[in-house]
């Protein structure tokens, strides 16, 4: 039986106990999937056989649209009793998306310091540092004992959702240093915070983007980020399962903005909405594909006395795109890691250039070797391996220079690059194929 059919089993029968033993049989994530194919009147039941704790746990792995549709079948007050076992950020998260008028209703039912809190937290860009940040966090003063840490620890760690890590804080909240929960415990227990504490920590501001804390965590191997105001006071962390999503989020926008798809689209979102995100990409990807048939209109007088030109041109055309391709992936890859700097450019476009080189005498050899064991024409070889050698090149150069132009520009380096690398390439590999075809054209007129 799976976990769907068992849910349903619950809600027929009716019984609580088989209800919460189910969350010591399986994972929290794993119930909120099944949850969210169930309809709505049998998530209502339920959630009706569940305490809020459990209830908190299931939104809490539930995607965002679920979410949303678990809360708006939900009456104010059960909303306010599961937020009282869920993380600020978490809440954040929801209200934020929730309609404008129903983000009031529970707003103004919480505690006036709850409200502010939330409230303070949604008046941040939802991709910065501010956005992704908690306030649940342990902040002490440096002039506390170990064994008065652990004491003010124990108090107040079930409110708590990062404990691994203390704060250190002087009288007007700013950061001083960090302390980890282990040296804390292998303390002398009359030995100060600030002379346990790792003094200088790093620390972003709120409006950080997204993108550039989860480098900074990855670099430096974190496992929480403090963010301060400008001024050094601490006002939340970023903990690490955040940086996760971040990561995952990012590196989906890349995937999809190369193909000229918006972040935003979804297999169930509806079919105007996604007509309108795809269709401009189109529109811009059929004016570059009439601007490629230009070219090879060019030439048709040709194309017409050597007709095998058009069985060869897509060879060249595709292999010049897929170079562009393998070299725009590297260099969007480094960008985003921050491992390519603008003022380094210089050497990296040098190596570019030796390897559509060497790649294009490589390839350009063995489709000039395949074309004259075929066609038996060493003029079309010669002219096959030089187009393939041109394009080689040119696609290692596109692929490094579009990204990188893009990066300029303070534009999102993965907007659409693979489709202007792999225009440049068609037009490229067509004008050199038939340019060089018709430059030599008494050599060709005995295919």
């Amino acid at each position: 039986m799976d976990l769907r059919e068992r849910l349903l089993q619950i809600v027929e029968t009716d019984d609580r106990a088989d209800a919460n033993q189910l969350f010591e049989d399986e994972q929290d994530i794993d119930i909120a999937i099944a949850l969210s194919e169930l309809e709505d009147a049998d998530i209502l039941r339920v959630f009706a056989l569940l305490d809020d704790e459990k209830k908190a746990l299931l939104l809490e792995e539930e995607e965002e649209d679920e979410q949303i549709r678990i809360i708006n079948l939900l009456d104010i007050d059960a909303i306010l009793g599961i937020f009282q076992h869920m993380s600020s950020d978490d809440i954040t998260d929801i209200v934020g998306a929730l309609s404008v008028r129903k983000r009031k209703d529970i707003l103004n039912l919480m505690t006036k310091s709850e409200s502010e809190e939330i409230s303070q937290l949604l008046s941040y860009d939802p991709e910065t540092a501010g956005g992704l940040m908690t306030t649940e966090y342990i902040a002490l003063r440096g002039s506390l004992s170990a064994i008065q840490a652990l004491q003010k620890l124990k108090e107040i760690a079930p409110s708590t959702e990062v404990i691994d890590t203390l704060f250190v804080t002087d009288y007007t909240h700013r950061l001083l240093g960090t302390v980890d929960l282990r040296n804390l415990f292998a303390a002398d227990a009359n030995e100060r915070l600030s002379e346990i504490m790792e003094p200088n920590p790093i620390s972003v501001v709120t409006d950080t983007d997204q993108e550039e804390v989860s480098l900074i965590v990855s670099k430096y191997d974190l496992q929480v980020m403090p963010v301060t105001n400008r001024r050094g006071a601490l006002l939340g962390i970023i903990t690490i399962d955040d940086i996760i999503d971040v990561l995952i989020d990012e590196h989906t926008e890349d995937m999809l903005m190369m193909s000229g798809v918006s972040k935003d689209e979804r297999l169930d979102s509806s079919i105007w909405s996604s007509v309108t995100k795809r269709v401009p990409w189109l529109i811009v990807n059929l004016a570059t594909a009439f601007l490629s048939s230009m070219i090879v209109a060019q030439f048709e007088s040709t194309i017409a006395k050597v007709a095998v030109l058009a069985a060869i041109m897509p060879i060249i055309a595709g292999l010049g795109g897929s170079a562009g391709s393998q070299t725009l992936s590297v260099v969007i890859r480094s960008l985003a890691m921050g491992e390519l700097r603008l003022r380094d450019s210089h050497p990296i476009i040098k190596k570019q250039i030796a390897v559509g080189l060497i790649n294009g005498v490589l390839i350009g050899t063995i489709a000039a070797v395949f074309v004259y064991v075929i066609l038996h024409n060493w003029a079309l070889s010669l002219i096959v391996f030089a187009a393939m050698l041109g394009n080689q090149l040119i696609a290692n150069i596109i692929g490094f220079i579009v990204p990188v132009v893009l990066a300029k520009l303070n534009m999102d380096p993965a907007l659409a690059s693979s489709m202007f690398v792999t225009t440049t390439t068609d037009i490229v590999g067509f004008f050199l194929l038939l340019g060089l075809a018709t430059r030599m054209m008494p050599h060709l007129l005995t295919l």
